[in-house]
């Protein structure tokens, strides 16, 4: 399925302003700025200025939180974005209630109490950040992600994200009935199905070390339509002839 740009001149605009460029731009100004965030229940709330209120903005991190401060701007992070701003990138300190700020592991263990499935979630959410894709929680289609190419601003997402792994998933897509409802319903909204399935490799998940052990498999599915099929063939033998 073919990138489906919102208006004229979107597709030039995202080639122009690639997302590998924001993110450094980002990294940089949370570099510079020390900044430090701080866990609050299931999320993470940062203060910010102006100009990493753009940075964030324009790379789809967190969404923004209204507030009476008029000289910061708080945003919301998932557990994903934020463990990836810290860990991954090392451009994001984070501090728990007690306002001490939590090494890797520490952190890494919070979020996991949390959110049960961090762990395959979080390596599946690096996976395709790491590639420049933009993700964004994909509840209201029944996924764990929706995946962009570029800002949600420019292009409509792509893909519908489901993460599976060895351990929990007994249950879930297992039987065909899932599949086919799970595979209309991005049909329906122009998305193209795909699951990740994280292989944590024999390895447990006691730190974030651990994610370097890890593998994860890609696999796309879409819905075979045979009358495009046929119109397919159809227009194929005409021009033979």
């Amino acid at each position: 399925m073919r990138p489906r740009w919102k208006g004229k001149g979107a597709e030039a605009k995202a080639l122009a302003d690639p997302m590998s460029e924001i993110v450094s731009q980002l990294q940089s100004s949370l570099l510079q700025s020390n900044a430090c965030a701080l866990l609050s229940g299931c999320s993470v709330l940062l203060a910010v200025e102006t100009e990493q209120t753009e940075l964030l903005t324009r790379a789809c991190f967190g969404k923004p939180i209204i507030t009476a401060e008029k000289d910061k701007q708080w945003f919301q992070l998932g557990l994903e974005e934020a463990f990836y701003l810290c860990y991954s990138l090392k451009c994001l300190k984070i501090a728990g209630e007690d306002n001490f700020v939590k090494n890797d592991v520490d952190l890494w263990l919070y979020m996991k109490l949390k959110k049960e499935k961090f762990p395959d979630f979080y390596k599946a959410y690096s996976h395709l950040r790491m590639k420049n894709w933009v993700l964004r929680p994909g509840l209201q289609y029944g996924v764990d992600f929706v995946a962009y190419r570029h800002h949600p601003s420019l292009v409509h997402s792509e893909y519908a994200v489901i993460v599976l792994s060895e351990e929990g998933d007994a249950g879930r897509l297992r039987v065909w009935s899932d599949f086919h409802c799970t595979i209309r319903l991005c049909g329906s909204v122009a998305k193209t199905l795909l699951m990740l399935n994280v292989d944590k490799n024999g390895h447990g998940a006691i730190s974030p070390s651990c994610l370097e052990r890890y593998s994860v498999e890609e696999c796309t599915i879409t819905r075979w339509s045979p009358e495009q099929s046929r119109d397919d063939q159809k227009a194929s033998e005409n021009g033979a002839k």
